[in-house]
């Protein structure tokens, strides 16, 4: 386990450095937006230009991007988006509160939902129960999430007033109008979730119910709700708690289209913005942001099985010959 590990890290690192030295030779060799600059925020534009190496050889311009960020996580300054000259990484910390927090309520709403009724489709499967909430899966998984978030804002914030149309901006987090503004994409983005959870949990709590040990537990007088809660429940949980894993992971990504649907400030709005107002530090941050997180849930995602299951061992030898 502790080499595969080392090996998974090792293929990581690789697989990163690979993709920050292709978005660097591309993002250099298109055309700086800011151009020109009047009054002081000339001269030190042009400091700054210096300082990374504008000027000097692409080889000798990657050497000083290498070396900010190892010496003092330095990813470049902005231009076009946030404040001018700002430090990138000091705006991209200022962004990543709003993103956090839309994203953790979704997954304190979306993930207890999922379980509840993934638990219900599963002991009362064929039944009408069971058919009602397949009907929302099918729904919410084929429609985008984008696509039922235009309908919460017009039906739900346009038409019945019951929530603001955007999110409000402001660190006062743990205020009702704060709560109240971020609703509904907090639902937008559960919608999805709630429904791939009780994919997964129907699927194998229906499975796991039909087991013999479970006809044995029966048999030995536990009701039909503590044989499923002891034992059908805890066991169906071993492939599905990965995926939990890996939702906690991704709610720092947050979302492009939501986020922009609803005009929340946080690092996917920034995001787009970056790509359309072509700030190139910020984009190459937030794409190696996105990179290392889609890359960490990856690894932690598969060693989770050998955590949750000691039976299961990652990248291990091959199984002796007898």
């Amino acid at each position: 386990m502790v080499k595969y590990v080392f090996k998974r890290i090792g293929l990581a690192v690789v697989s990163a450095g690979i993709i920050m030295t292709m978005l660097f030779v591309l993002i250099r060799m298109l055309p700086n937006p800011v151009v020109q600059v009047t009054g002081g925020y000339a001269q030190q534009l042009e400091d700054m230009r210096r300082a990374w190496g504008y000027y000097d050889p692409l080889i000798v311009q990657y050497g000083i991007f290498l070396k900010n960020i190892f010496t003092g996580f330095d990813w470049g300054f902005c231009t076009t988006v946030g404040t001018f000259l700002q430090p990138v990484t000091e705006y991209l910390v200022s962004k990543l509160p709003a993103t956090l927090y839309v994203n953790i309520c979704s997954l304190i709403f979306s993930i207890p939902m999922g379980i509840i009724f993934g638990v219900i489709a599963a002991i009362f499967k064929n039944k009408w129960q069971d058919q009602l909430i397949n009907v929302f899966i099918m729904v919410f998984i084929s429609i985008p999430s984008f696509v039922y978030a235009v309908l919460l804002q017009y039906w739900v914030g346009f038409k019945l007033g019951w929530a603001p149309l955007v999110m409000k901006s402001g660190t006062d987090y743990f205020t009702w109008s704060m709560f109240h503004s971020a609703i509904m994409p907090i639902l937008a983005l559960s919608f999805s979730t709630i429904a791939g959870d009780m994919r997964m949990i129907r699927a194998e709590l229906s499975e796991t119910l039909t087991s013999e040990y479970m006809l044995l537990a029966r048999t030995k007088g536990l009701t039909r709700a503590q044989a499923t809660m002891r034992h059908a429940f805890r066991n169906s949980l071993v492939p599905i708690l990965p995926s939990f894993m890996a939702d906690v992971i991704y709610v720092i990504s947050g979302s492009l289209i939501i986020e922009q649907i609803f005009a929340v400030p946080g690092i996917g709005k920034t995001y787009l913005a970056s790509i359309t107002m072509r700030d190139y530090s910020v984009f190459l941050a937030i794409s190696m942001f996105y990179v290392a997180i889609g890359l960490t849930a990856g690894i932690l995602f598969d060693l989770s099985y050998g955590i949750i299951d000691p039976r299961i061992r990652m990248g291990g030898d091959k199984t002796n010959e007898l």
